[in-house]
């Protein structure tokens, strides 16, 4: 018995739409590996501030899934072999595509900001907020080590 042809649609539309849900995070949240640890604090002055975007890490997973998924479906199309084979290719292709288009859409609102620290040092660091939040001469508290550091007012 063939499967119907909507089930890898509906499965690609509800991983997309899984990641609409998903919680923007901002520098006043933090992860449940976050809490409870303490961390280095350091001062510094905001030397300058400019937007960026941050887009999703390279994993590849959208377009991996989407392909998995279009190939299944794809491969119930047709009433031959080849006819599936091609279905199979065909659907891998779209869902290839749709699944990567779904995963590069979660790009976030960034601002890059450099730091210079009272220690002497200069950083630079880059997380999602608004440039807005930040002017040059600020007094700015660095939080974090170098894997997971925010800059806070």
């Amino acid at each position: 018995m063939k499967s119907p042809v909507w089930i890898p649609v509906v499965a690609i539309a509800s991983l997309g739409l899984a990641g609409a849900c998903t919680p923007q995070p901002s520098p006043n949240s933090f992860s449940a590996g976050e809490a409870g640890r303490a961390v280095p604090v350091q001062f510094g002055t905001v030397e300058s501030a400019r937007a960026v975007e941050i887009r999703p890490g390279q994993t590849r997973l959208g377009a991996a899934t989407g392909a998995v998924l279009g190939g299944l479906g794809g491969s119930t199309i047709g009433r031959s072999t080849t006819a599936n084979v091609a279905g199979a290719v065909a659907g891998a292709v779209t869902g290839g595509a749709v699944g990567s288009a779904l995963e590069g859409s979660s790009r976030t609102q960034g601002v890059e900001i450099t730091v210079h620290l009272d220690a002497g040092d200069t950083i630079a660091v880059v997380q999602p907020g608004d440039v807005r939040d930040f002017r040059r001469g600020d007094r700015v508290r660095v939080t974090g080590t170098e894997e997971n550091v925010r800059v806070t007012r």
